[in-house]
């Protein structure tokens, strides 16, 4: 499989995945409170969200290499 396609494989799929969940959601662990040897963790949820815009033209980009590498 060509290069070019297989790139413009995965855009597509990331931009779909970008556009049907609109970003991603991690858990951040920090320590809060360090008294000696104990130590008091804190874990944090933080969410990273994608812009529509930037979605759909990874997808459109992922369209053009897919069809510019049919040649």
């Amino acid at each position: 499989m060509n290069p070019i396609k297989l790139i413009g494989i995965i855009l597509i799929v990331l931009g779909g995945l970008g556009l049907a969940y609109g970003g991603f959601s991690y858990t951040k662990e920090t320590t809060g409170v360090k008294l000696g040897p104990i130590e008091l963790k804190v874990q944090e949820k933080e969410q990273v969200n994608i812009p529509l815009i930037a979605s759909a033209g990874v997808l459109v980009l992922g369209v053009f290499m897919l069809l510019a590498g049919r040649k």
